[in-house]
């Protein structure tokens, strides 16, 4: 791979990657439409795909993990993308480097999954060292990772613009992820709560955060099956917690639905 990219830059070709653990739906195709923009009919889109286990504090959910290479391979061709990036391993069995950050990781994801992010921005900064990207296409789904992402490459002086995209929801706004296929039943009714939170902030206006915090909460745990790991309201760069919600403030929530754990946030 690192040697094909190297060949790319030399012949001046544009790289955009979109990296992915795979189990391709709906919302992981608009970040290839985006990406095959930003590269032009010319250049070169790149998914990779990759269940990076550093990411996981959960054993179980590691391997509960969806993976479906041969759909996924079949969705990429079907959708311009011009190599999927699929290795087995990426890292050597007594691997002892790591990248971490300080200042955005303590709280939220950070909080409830212990080294998520250390893990994510590691397999990442190898991704892009073995794809050579000028760009890359990250969903605002995860919002928090975004973020995490955008000041790596400005802290570590890594020449790739970040590229966020907008989150893709089904018909009752439910977040597209693939961790949706495991709600069954009634569960899956639940989850839309997320969206009624997200538009219940909206139309809440300028308020106290705290105030808009119990409310929200109590919204989403009238579900039976459904409880709240975190409400909050942030600054939308330095993810610092606000006093009142008021426009350009940003929601993050995070709920389990019947042991499936969901996030989304939203611009308000």
């Amino acid at each position: 791979m690192q040697r094909q990219a190297i060949c790319w830059q030399r012949e001046g070709m544009r790289v955009v990657l979109v990296p992915t653990m795979g189990a391709l739906h709906a919302g992981h195709m608009s970040l290839v439409r985006r990406a095959r923009g930003i590269a032009s009919k010319n250049g070169i889109v790149v998914v990779s795909i990759y269940v990076n286990p550093l990411q996981f504090d959960d054993s179980a959910d590691f391997r509960k993990y969806p993976r479906t290479l041969a759909a996924d391979k079949r969705a990429c061709k079907g959708d311009g993308v011009d190599v999927v990036f699929a290795p087995t391993n990426l890292y050597e069995t007594d691997s002892s480097a790591f990248v971490d950050e300080s200042a955005l990781v303590k709280n939220f994801e950070g909080r409830y999954r212990p080294g998520h992010f250390s893990g994510v921005m590691t397999v990442v900064a190898k991704l892009f060292n073995l794809v050579q990207p000028s760009h890359a296409v990250f969903g605002e789904k995860d919002f928090q990772q975004a973020v995490v992402l955008q000041r790596m490459v400005r802290d570590l002086n890594i020449p790739v613009k970040i590229n966020v995209a907008p989150t893709v929801r089904e018909a009752d706004g439910l977040a597209l992820s693939s961790r949706n296929v495991r709600l069954k039943g009634n569960f899956r009714q639940q989850a839309a709560v997320l969206w009624q939170a997200i538009c219940a902030a909206r139309a809440a206006g300028n308020t106290k955060a705290d105030q808009l915090k119990r409310r929200l909460k109590r919204l989403i745990e009238k579900h039976p099956d459904v409880s709240v790991d975190y409400v909050e309201f942030v600054e939308a760069v330095s993810l610092q917690p606000v006093k009142r919600v008021t426009k350009g403030v940003r929601l993050l929530l995070a709920v389990n639905v019947g042991g499936v754990r969901l996030i989304d946030n939203a611009k308000l």
